[in-house]
């Protein structure tokens, strides 16, 4: 049966029409390139507006290069840097991050519902000396929204941020669906980001088409990371393309618009498995326990979706995007409600 839509990963979604007006209009201009033409210089000024701090703005084309880059610039080759076990970073980038800070090693701590705490990130380093013989841990990176579909709070991002200030960490914030996240909590972003040292922010899973930002807070480190950017060939002589994506996302809060539409697709399904959800649905990720045989009769019903955890667990991760169809949303919906 042909598929009724793709529920296996924002990823998929298509790039929204102001996206799309965004890099026509862009194409006929012949300004200089590598980041001197007006979209690339606008980049500082329109985020240090957003995020009411002053930052230094530099497109890449994935979000495993913000991540990596962004480490890059915080952590040492001997540095180590602390996360998640499900972080993406560790999971999903093939030693990306090990690769462009040079030897930097992650060291993985586990949390509920894919969220740190100081006490966990405690408790999960008390063995780590940190003498000579071993990394030095420099940073701290989380995930907004989780890779369990979870939002952090500002009051827990905040003692997150004073945890690793305490400790001389830096603090990176994966942020592929950072505006999942900002949607769900209806907070302004600034008070998201007003501790962090750097940003990845996504674009591309919520409308977007080939550019992330790495947002650096940290100034003095802004030539180290377009040096680093140069050097790991993401930076496009036509850069005025990936800019032109960043500005017509956050201009008209167009990044919002979009994940507020992606989150409330994943509520609908929230309500619809009810007790069967492995973790709570915060952004626009439904993790939920199918029963033996449901995921091959949802998959002949037309839907797409990743098993998740164990083999043979029928565990499901459900992601809706922006465009999602509602009528898809409802179908599927339905499907779970039957069981």
């Amino acid at each position: 049966m042909t598929s009724l839509f793709n529920f296996m990963s924002d990823n998929a979604a298509a790039p929204c029409p102001e996206v799309l007006a965004a890099v026509a209009a862009a194409a006929p201009a012949q300004p200089a390139g590598y980041d001197g033409d007006p979209w690339s210089r606008r980049l500082d000024e329109l985020f240090t507006d957003l995020f009411a701090r002053p930052c230094a703005v530099l497109p890449v084309s994935t979000g495993t290069a913000a991540n990596a880059l962004a480490l890059a610039t915080l952590v040492p080759p001997w540095g180590a840097i602390a996360c998640h076990t499900e972080a993406h970073v560790q999971v999903d980038e093939c030693g990306a991050p090990e690769f462009f800070t040079g030897g930097a090693k992650l060291l993985l701590c586990p949390g509920a519902h894919g969220k740190l705490s100081p006490a966990g990130l405690d408790a999960a380093l008390a063995s780590h000396r940190g003498d000579v013989h071993q990394v030095q841990l420099a940073a701290l990176t989380i995930t907004q929204a989780t890779e369990c579909g979870t939002v952090y709070t500002p009051a827990e991002v905040a003692a997150l941020a004073g945890h690793a200030r305490a400790k001389g960490w830096r603090l990176h914030m994966d942020g592929a669906r950072f505006a999942n996240a900002v949607a769900h909590l209806g907070c302004a972003p600034a008070t998201m980001t007003a501790d962090l040292d750097a940003l990845s922010f996504g674009c591309i899973k919520n409308g977007g088409l080939s550019a992330e930002a790495i947002v650096l807070f940290d100034l003095a480190l802004a030539d180290q990371l377009r040096w680093r950017r140069k050097r790991a060939g993401q930076m496009p002589s036509k850069g005025r393309f990936n800019a032109a994506q960043i500005i017509a996302m956050v201009e008209g809060d167009v990044w919002l618009r979009n994940a507020r539409l992606a989150n409330a697709g994943a509520q609908a399904l929230a309500a619809a498995a009810g007790s069967r959800l492995l973790h709570p649905v915060e952004a626009n990720e439904v993790f939920v326990q199918l029963a033996p045989g449901e995921p091959d009769r949802l998959r002949a019903q037309g839907f797409q979706f990743y098993d998740w955890g164990d083999a043979g667990s029928n565990e499901a991760r459900l992601v809706v995007s922006w465009d999602t169809p509602a009528a898809a949303v409802e179908q599927l919906a339905r499907a779970l409600a039957a069981g």
